[in-house]
């Protein structure tokens, strides 16, 4: 692996920005504000933010490639090399893809999921960005517990989600046009998606238990688990009883409190930020944020998410930019347990930034290294001039 040289740029390191260079070794940031040496790669990160790379626990953008059109399908491999090749050009360095494994067929289905992880298995070697699978559990999948409940104990799964949109779903038969999105997501008729929605509801009081006991599994397996879109303080508590430390959009604020009051990360999504509001009508992430009600924002269902709003968290003055930073950075890194990455510190994993911040609300990325890797560069002239290596300084002289 190819060492890498960063010189003079503005870290950010801890809450402050300076003026200084960064050397990388193998996969790790080897030295903050060292000389160049012999360094063969070096790049002029003058005038530009250097700063850690993104880490997005809960991103689905993925679903578009596998399915950009509904009953339009790609193959996986190919999905998931384009959505690699996306995260990294957002600056997202570290990815957990957010599967849903739902009792629907198609897109959402167990088969999907399966087929999910086992593309991320084999492909891992060769993404860019640090791929990791987290399994969104649709509490109502019964048929699928003993499944989950053995890739848990096998260590396949990265992060483990209990999400419940049977509400939802049975709202939205009423409305045509989320009808329709539903109906054709599935491939089922209108009818046979009927009559699954109530074989599926008549199980009901299976649920709980089912959640329990793969609550247990996840514990045994010390996988980190999520509750989403808690909707009262009684939810979260009953969640993070089973060890559910991560609240993933919850739906107000009195449940935000809740999580907070026990120290629980709690998760928004950026998109909500960049846009200035849910597209759902729920909570404003921005306000979440401002009453100190948000540790980590994710990219939800829009990879260039991440990036974009914590510039406008700083633009709008709602936090200076090292605790804009640390919502998509080392807040998502303490959530998920990855104590190696989220700041530039010498040892940790060289994910690496290069941002020109010129133009307000809009940053640029010019660089990206991942894992010690240069993996995207936008400006060519931004390398500089190799240096002598001993041999070549004897033939020149």
């Amino acid at each position: 692996m190819t060492d890498i040289f960063l010189e003079g740029g503005r870290v950010l390191i801890g809450s402050e920005l300076a003026e200084t260079s960064l050397t990388v070794s193998g996969a790790d940031i080897a030295q903050i504000d060292g000389s160049r040496g012999r360094t063969r790669l070096a790049i002029d990160a003058r005038n530009l933010l250097v700063l850690s790379g993104i880490v997005d626990l809960h991103g689905d953008a993925f679903e578009r490639q596998m399915m950009p059109r509904a009953g339009v399908d790609f193959p996986i491999d190919v999905a998931l090399a384009d959505s690699d090749r996306q995260a990294i050009s957002n600056g997202i360095t570290t990815v957990f893809h957010a599967t849903t494994c739902s009792w629907e067929p198609g897109l959402r289905s167990a088969d999907n999921a399966r087929g999910l992880m086992e593309a991320i298995e084999r492909q891992r070697p060769q993404f860019a960005a640090d791929t990791r699978f987290h399994l969104r559990h649709e509490t109502y999948n019964l048929d699928a517990e003993a499944e989950i409940s053995q890739w848990l104990g096998e260590g396949r799964v990265d992060l483990f989600a209990f999400n419940d949109h049977m509400d939802g779903t049975v709202g939205d038969m009423a409305k045509p046009r989320k009808r329709n999105r539903m109906v054709e997501r599935t491939g089922l008729s209108s009818e046979d998606f009927d009559r699954l929605v109530e074989r599926v509801l008549s199980r009901a009081s299976e649920v709980p238990g089912s959640i329990s006991r793969l609550a247990a599994a996840a514990r045994a397996a010390e996988v980190r688990m999520l509750s989403h879109d808690d909707a009262t303080p009684a939810m979260r508590q009953e969640f993070r009883a089973l060890g559910a430390m991560i609240a993933e959009f919850p739906v107000n604020e009195e449940t935000a409190r809740a999580a907070a009051g026990h120290g629980d990360a709690i998760v928004y999504g950026a998109p909500n930020v960049v846009r200035g509001g849910s597209h759902t009508g729920w909570t404003r992430a921005s306000d979440m944020i401002a009453k100190g009600l948000c540790s980590v924002l994710a990219s939800d269902y829009y990879y260039p998410a991440q990036l974009l709003a914590a510039f406008r968290l700083v633009a709008d003055g709602v936090l200076p930019l090292a605790k804009a930073w640390d919502l998509v950075s080392a807040g998502p890194a303490r959530a998920t347990g990855l104590a190696d990455r989220g700041l530039l510190a010498e040892g940790h994993r060289a994910d690496i930034l290069l941002v020109d911040d010129t133009v307000p609300l809009r940053p640029r990325l010019i660089a990206v290294i991942a894992g010690g890797k240069l993996v995207h560069l936008t400006d060519a002239t931004r390398l500089l001039a190799a240096a002598a290596t001993p041999r070549e300084a004897v033939v020149a002289a």
